[in-house]
């Protein structure tokens, strides 16, 4: 894999943020905030989702133990429906940051907006593939959530959400259909609210 050439190198102690599940129907939205260390490079880090599950699971042990700080934070599916997924996402962020246990001079999020933050803040368009602390964020985020819908589907194999991670396909689609929501679904997400409506209805 090629060295990615990052733009972004603010001065100071920088965080990245990034989040991963906005689109699923299921499960929480799961946020990461990253410090490296700039004496202790990772090679290999970008885009979580142009990055292979196997490349993704080496990474992962490996951002916890050279980053200065991490934190992987979530807001649930009844917060997503409280609040709407964008407001979701900012918590889920403001929790990621907070849980490191230093405080950042700067703070990098992936995306064109951010929460509200107790340092300076830039989002950064395609981030996770532009800063270095950001692509960090977006694996360890990536991993965590990917491995909640493996446990998720342990216990509701039925659903397949192994496979789909949770977002709207057909797969889950059809099993939504046949089965109906479970408790981890997002009442607020149209799939899961029309057949909600349809099963009151019956």
């Amino acid at each position: 894999m090629q060295s990615v050439e990052f733009d972004f190198r603010p001065a100071g102690l920088v965080v990245g943020v990034d989040e991963v599940g906005r689109g699923p129907l299921i499960g929480d939205v799961v946020a990461a905030a990253v410090i490296l260390d700039p004496n202790n490079p990772i090679e290999g880090l970008g885009d979580s989702k142009a990055i292979s599950e196997k490349k993704r699971e080496q990474l992962y042990p490996l951002i916890m133990e050279k980053a200065l700080a991490w934190c992987i934070a979530s807001a649930s599916p009844a917060e997503i429906d409280e609040l709407n997924i964008l407001h979701a996402t900012m918590l889920a962020m403001q929790r990621a940051v907070a849980g490191l246990g230093m405080a950042p001079d700067y703070a990098l999020i992936d995306g064109n907006r951010c929460p509200a933050l107790p340092c300076p803040a830039e989002p950064v368009v395609k981030g996770d593939a532009r800063v270095a602390e950001i692509g960090a964020a977006s694996i360890l985020a990536k991993v965590a959530r990917d491995r909640q819908m493996i446990e998720l589907d342990q216990r509701f194999p039925d659903y397949g959400f192994a496979r789909h991670k949770g977002y709207p396909t057909p797969e889950h689609l059809a099993a939504l259909d046949k089965l109906g929501p479970l408790p981890e679904h997002r009442r607020s997400f149209r799939p899961v609210r029309e057949r909600l409506a349809r099963e009151e209805n019956v």
